[in-house]
């Protein structure tokens, strides 16, 4: 498995032939345009300064389209930094009204219990007073006689 491998002997003492390739200048890439039905361009050659004649097409440069200005700042953000200064010049009426509704609250509250003590002291006065009629039922039990638990009137 490990022997020498025997070539056999080369008879041919002649150099070999080294060709060297001639290097190419590479090509520009052009770019391509469309071209409409029915207007083909003309043909068109072109000698170079090595003597070589290049025949082709002409074609024309691309032109750019030019491009269209955008606004530094889009129309969105601006509409939302409209909206939250508009929302904070609400805010401070909206506090003023919430006060406005408390105070009102607070103050039926305050005229409820008002009221509540009049009343009660209006009560109590005609409970607790003493003059005139009492109110009620009146029974003279002077003659009555009352004979073991048992009541005669």
């Amino acid at each position: 498995m490990n022997e020498l491998t025997r070539y056999p002997a080369v008879t041919d003492t002649t150099a070999p032939a080294v060709h060297h390739p001639t290097p190419l200048t590479p090509a520009h890439a052009a770019t391509l345009l469309p071209v409409r039905p029915g207007a083909i361009p003309t043909v068109a050659s072109v000698v170079l300064p090595d003597g070589r004649v290049v025949t082709g097409y002409a074609i024309e440069p691309a032109k750019t389209e030019p491009v269209a200005t955008k606004p530094t700042v889009s129309r969105t953000a601006v509409n939302i930094a409209l909206g939250g200064i508009g929302f904070g010049a609400v805010c401070g009426g909206l506090v003023l009204l919430t006060t406005f509704i408390v105070a009102l609250a607070a103050l039926v509250h305050q005229l409820i219990i008002l009221a509540a003590v009049i009343f009660g002291g209006w009560v109590a006065v005609q409970v607790f007073s003493a003059s005139g009629h009492s109110g009620g039922n009146t029974f003279n039990i002077r003659k009555a006689v009352f004979k073991r638990n048992h009541f005669n009137g």
